[in-house]
């Protein structure tokens, strides 16, 4: 797998993982609307290619991604994103919304500084590590801005209201101890063992489960956040148990540990997934 016409970006996969790098280490792999497309672009590919069960997100050089390049100066912002109507939208909020639709679990390698679209394209991934020395930031008020990329949705069930606002109204850049310490983080690595260690962890889910579960568990849990009530959820917990338990991979599975042997998964995520979802709603932009 790779994305050969790919400027801001690199994508490869090895071993059922794929690794999408921001790759303008010049800049700290600062964000442009050409990242934005491309990025959207490698979740298609991943979506697509059975091979891949896993993708983990980095950083080249010493950055992760010091947010949007402002080398438009005061009026990078006035014109960011792409026009709907008479309006635009948030060029970061369509990349989150793509990772966010990701039939494969997303796990972000945070190298270095984050800070902006930087930190919040990760809010999306599903589990995010750092190295001991990145430092992040929610830097918008300091800009005068507010929250992008849907992080006002995110950040407060990732981390809680009060840690959110208080990043947010701060602006302040903080340390990955502090990250890990508010529940941003999962663990924090030194830099050259953070790469090994989200790839660990993507293999870990490689190479044991089934590629269908992982899909609808992944979106199981997210659409779940903003449910009214577990009513919801057992009304699709009971669909997707009476759907995949009379399945090949079930079947297999149960087979495997009886048999005390590795499972062979057979279904793909690409032959399309059951509708466990008929009340699910997705929003137009307007």
């Amino acid at each position: 797998m790779s994305g050969p016409d790919y400027k801001t970006i690199a994508l490869e996969a090895s071993e059922g993982v794929a690794t999408i790098t921001l790759d303008r280490p010049e800049k700290l792999n600062a964000f442009t609307a050409r990242m934005q497309h491309e990025l959207i672009d490698a979740f298609d590919r991943t979506d697509a290619d059975d091979d891949v069960r896993a993708v983990v997100v980095t950083g080249r050089g010493r950055g992760f991604c010091a947010g949007a390049d402002l080398s438009a100066g005061g009026e990078t912002f006035a014109a960011q994103g792409d026009a709907v109507g008479v309006g635009r939208r948030d060029g970061g909020g369509q990349v989150v919304l793509r990772i966010f639709e990701s039939k494969k679990p997303v796990i972000a390698a945070i190298n270095g500084p984050a800070v902006g679209v930087g930190i919040t394209m990760t809010l999306p991934m599903d589990v995010r590590l750092a190295s001991d020395q990145a430092r992040m930031g929610f830097v918008f008020t300091r800009r005068g801005l507010v929250p992008e990329a849907c992080s006002s949705w995110f950040l407060p069930r990732v981390v809680g209201i009060s840690r959110a606002a208080e990043w947010v109204f701060t602006g302040r850049v903080f340390s990955a101890q502090e990250a890990l310490a508010g529940g941003l983080v999962r663990s924090l690595h030194p830099p050259d063992e953070l790469l090994p260690a989200a790839m660990d962890l993507a293999r870990e889910i490689a190479d044991n489960t089934a590629p269908v579960s992982v899909a609808l568990s992944r979106q199981m849990l997210w659409r779940m956040l903003g449910a009214a009530h577990p009513m919801e959820a057992h009304r699709v917990d009971s669909r997707g148990i009476l759907v995949r338990g009379s399945s090949d991979d079930a079947r297999e599975g149960v087979t495997a540990f009886l048999e005390k042997r590795a499972a062979r998964f057979p279904m793909a995520v690409s032959e399309g997934l059951p509708d466990i979802f008929p009340d699910w709603e997705q929003p137009e932009f307007s």
